[in-house]
C-alpha cells in the first residue's frame, strides 16, 4: 500500500524530478506569494513569513504540475497551467541553486526569536533543505530536488518513473477541463510532455555513461510499459480521449481529439522512439544487483536515502533490526488470533497464504468484480465515518472518491494510493487501488486499506490542508515528509482496530495486523536490498514467507522499493514514532490526556520530520498541562 500528494502527487512528483509522492500563508488562493510579510509583522517573524511565502511562490513556479494539483493555477498562476516542471541537466542546476539559496535564507534567521509554531516550522523546512543540499553531492538522481520533497528516486526512468508513467495520468486526473483555456493549456502541457521525454532521454545517456542504470529486470518492466505506450494509435491514446471527452462534457467545443493526436503523432512519439532507444542502449549491460548498492557512492546515497524516508538519522543495521523484531512481535499476535479461528498449522505466513485463496474473500477476476470490489471500498468508508467523531474534533468534510488505477499503469502503480484533495474544492481526495487483477486485494485486507489511503488517514490529513487552506501556509502543502504522512497512515489503521471497526471482524482484524506487520517487513527488505546485498529473490521469498501475500503483489513491492530507495521504510519509523510520542504525552498528562486532542494536534501540523515531531508534542503537552 502506498499513498498519496498526495501525498501521493507530493511524492509522484518528488520522484518525476528526480527520476526524469506546516504552516505559511500567501496573500490569496491562486495568486502568486511574494516576499512581503503578513500586516502588522515585525522583525524575525516578518523576516520568517516573508521568507516562507517567497520558498513556497519560488517552488510553486519550478514545478508548474504543484500549482495544478493544489487547484491553484489561476490568477497570477494561471500562465503554469500550460506548463510542466524542467527535467532537463539544466533543471537540475536550478534546483541545486534552489535549495542552496533556501537553506541561507533560513539559517539567516534565530529561531530562537520565533513563536513554538514557527521553530516547528523553521525545523520542517530546514530539514528538507539541509537534504536538498545534501543531495547535490551525488550525480544522478537530481536529488536536489528530491532532496527538498522527500523522496530518492535514482533512475531517470523506472516502470513507476518518468514522464509516460506519470504525465498522462496527471494530465487526466489533475488538469481541470471548464473552458477552452483550459484546453489550449492542455495541449501545451502535451507538447511540453514530448519536450519533458527529450529532456530524460539526455539524463539517460548521462546516467549510463556514470554507470547509472536501473536493473535489468526494471528496465525490461520499464521498456514493456515505453512500447505499450508507443503500440496505440495516436488517435486512441487515453491522453487524446481524455481531454475529447472531457471538453465535450463542458461543452468547450473545438477540435480537441484531432489537435492533440497530431502533437501525439507528431511530436511525442517521435521523442518516445528515440527514448525507447536510448534505454535499451543504456541498460543492455547493466551491473548486476538489485539495490543502490551497485551504483557510484552507492552506499552514500542509501544513506541519503534511507534519511529521507525515514525523516531520521537511523543506520541502515538499526532499521534492519527493529525490523525484524517489531515482524516477529506482530506475528506473535497473529498467530493468536489464526488459533482462535481454527487455523494452527504451518506457519503464520502460510496461513494467510491460505486465507488469499479462500473463495469467502475473493472478488470475481473481472470487470463485475472490480466493480463489487470499488463498491465494497465505498462501503468501508461509510463504515469508518461514524467513528470520526470520536478520533479527531477537527469535523473535517474529507471528501473523497474511490477509483481504480488507470489499467495503462497498473503493472508498475502501487497496490493503493490517494491523491490530496485540490485546496480550492474543485477536486475531492481520489484513493486509487490498483485492480490488475482482484487477487491482489482479498476482502479481508479492504477495511485497513481504506483506513491507510482513505478515512482516518492520508484522506484525513489531506482533507485538513484543504479545509483550512486560508489559516495555513503554502508551504504546509508544497512540502513532504514521508514518515510523517505514511506514519499517520498507518497510525489510522491502528486508530480504527482500537475503536472497534473490528470487534465482529477478526478477519479484519487479521487483515489490519498483517498490514502492520507487512510494514516491519519492509524495514527489513529495503535495508536488506540497498545496504545488505539482499538479491530480489531473497526479498519476494522473504515477504511472502513472512506476510503470506502473493508472490505477484510481492514481486512489485520490491521492485517499487528497489527505484525509491528508502521510502518504505517511513511507514513503520513514522508509526513508531507517533506511537511513542503518545505514550509520552499520555504519562506526561494523566488524565488530561485525550486521543482526539493528540489526533488532531498531529494533523494540525500539517506534516514534518520526525526530528521535529517530538518538539511538536512537547508544546502541546505544555499548552495542555497550563490549560
Amino acid at each position: 500500500m502506498n499513498s498519496t500528494r498526495d501525498f501521493r502527487q507530493r511524492r509522484q512528483l518528488a520522484q518525476f524530478m528526480a527520476a526524469t509522492a506546516v504552516g505559511l500563508q500567501v496573500p490569496s488562493l491562486g495568486h502568486a506569494a511574494t516576499s512581503t510579510a503578513a500586516p502588522g509583522t515585525t522583525g524575525a517573524k516578518a523576516q520568517f513569513d516573508a521568507d516562507l511565502a517567497a520558498f513556497a511562490d519560488e517552488i510553486v513556479r519550478l514545478t508548474p504540475e504543484t500549482a495544478t494539483s493544489l487547484g491553484i493555477d489561476k490568477g497570477d498562476y494561471a500562465p503554469l497551467k500550460g506548463r510542466l516542471a524542467d527535467v532537463s541537466v539544466a533543471g537540475d542546476a536550478t534546483w541545486a541553486s534552489e535549495v542552496a539559496a533556501i537553506r541561507k535564507r533560513l539559517t539567516a534567521i534565530d529561531p530562537a526569536q520565533l513563536s513554538p509554531t514557527d521553530q516547528i516550522r523553521h525545523g520542517a523546512v530546514l530539514f528538507a533543505a539541509d537534504r536538498g543540499v545534501e543531495g547535490t553531492a551525488f550525480r544522478y538522481g537530481a536529488s536536489a530536488a528530491g532532496g527538498l520533497f522527500g523522496g530518492a528516486s535514482p533512475y531517470v526512468v523506472s516502470q513507476q518513473g518518468g514522464a509516460v508513467t506519470q504525465v498522462p495520468e496527471f494530465l487526466n486526473s489533475q488538469h481541470q477541463i471548464n473552458n477552452s483555456d483550459d484546453a489550449e493549456a492542455y495541449l501545451a502541457r502535451v507538447k511540453a510532455f514530448a519536450r519533458q521525454i527529450d529532456q530524460e532521454n539526455e539524463r539517460i545517456r548521462i546516467d549510463a555513461g556514470n554507470a547509472v542504470a536501473p536493473p535489468a529486470f526494471i528496465a525490461e518492466k520499464a521498456l514493456r510499459q515505453l512500447k505499450g505506450f508507443r503500440g496505440v494509435a495516436a488517435a486512441s491514446q487515453p491522453l487524446v480521449s481524455s481531454l475529447a471527452d472531457r471538453a465535450a462534457k463542458a461543452k468547450v467545443n473545438g477540435d480537441w481529439a484531432a489537435r492533440c493526436s497530431q502533437i501525439v503523432e507528431r511530436e511525442v512519439y517521435p521523442a518516445l522512439d528515440r527514448q525507447i532507444a536510448a534505454f535499451e542502449a543504456a541498460t543492455a549491460k547493466t551491473a548486476p544487483g538489485a539495490g543502490v548498492q551497485r551504483l557510484p557512492d552507492g552506499d552514500a546515497y542509501y544513506q541519503w536515502a534511507l534519511r529521507l524516508g525515514t525523516t531520521t538519522m537511523r543506520t541502515a543495521e538499526e532499521v534492519h533490526a527493529l525490523g525484524l523484531e517489531q515482524n516477529a512481535q506482530i506475528k506473535a499476535r497473529m498467530d493468536t488470533l489464526l488459533k482462535k479461528q481454527g487455523m494452527s498449522q504451518g506457519s503464520v505466513g502460510e496461513r494467510l497464504q491460505a486465507l488469499n485463496s479462500d473463495p469467502r474473500f475473493l472478488f470475481a477476476n473481472d470487470d463485475a468484480g472490480r466493480t463489487a470490489l470499488i463498491a465494497y471500498l465505498n462501503t468501508c468508508v461509510d463504515r469508518v465515518r461514524p467513528l470520526l467523531g470520536q478520533l479527531s474534533h477537527l469535523g473535517l468534510r474529507a471528501d473523497l472518491v474511490v477509483k481504480r488505477v488507470p489499467a495503462d499503469i497498473e503493472e508498475g502503480a502501487p497496490l493503493g494510493y490517494m491523491n490530496f484533495a485540490a485546496l480550492d474544492g474543485s477536486r475531492p481526495a481520489i484513493y486509487y487501488v490498483n485492480l490488475k487483477s482482484t487477487s491482489l486485494w482479498p476482502k479481508y485486507q479492504l477495511q485497513t486499506l481504506t483506513a491507510h489511503e482513505g478515512v482516518p488517514g492520508h484522506t484525513w490529513q489531506g482533507a485538513y490542508l484543504a479545509e483550512h487552506h486560508a489559516e495555513l501556509p503554502l508551504i504546509s502543502s508544497v512540502l513532504a515528509f514521508n514518515a510523517f504522512v505514511e506514519g499517520w497512515a498507518l497510525y489510522a489503521e491502528q486508530l480504527v482496530d482500537e475503536y472497534g471497526i473490528y470487534r465482529d471482524d477478526p478477519f479484519g482484524q487479521l487483515g489490519y495486523l498483517q498490514a502492520q506487520q507487512f510494514r516491519a517487513c519492509r524495514l527489513v527488505v529495503d535495508t536488506g536490498l540497498h545496504a545488505k546485498g539482499w538479491s530480489r529473490d531473497k526479498s519476494i521469498q522473504f515477504l511472502v514467507e513472512e506476510t503470506g501475500r502473493g508472490v505477484g503483489p510481492m514481486t512489485s513491492e520490491t521492485d517499487r522499493y528497489c527505484v525509491s530507495p528508502g521510502q518504505a521504510c517511513g511507514y513503520k519509523m513514522g508509526h513508531n514514532e507517533i506511537l511513542r510520542l503518545r505514550e509520552q504525552a499520555k504519562a506526561a498528562l494523566g488524565p488530561k490526556f485525550q486521543v482526539a486532542e493528540y489526533n488532531d494536534m498531529l494533523v494540525k501540523t500539517g506534516g514534518v520530520p520526525l526530528t521535529v515531531l517530538a518538539t511538536a508534542v512537547d508544546a502541546w503537552v505544555a499548552r495542555t498541562r497550563a490549560a
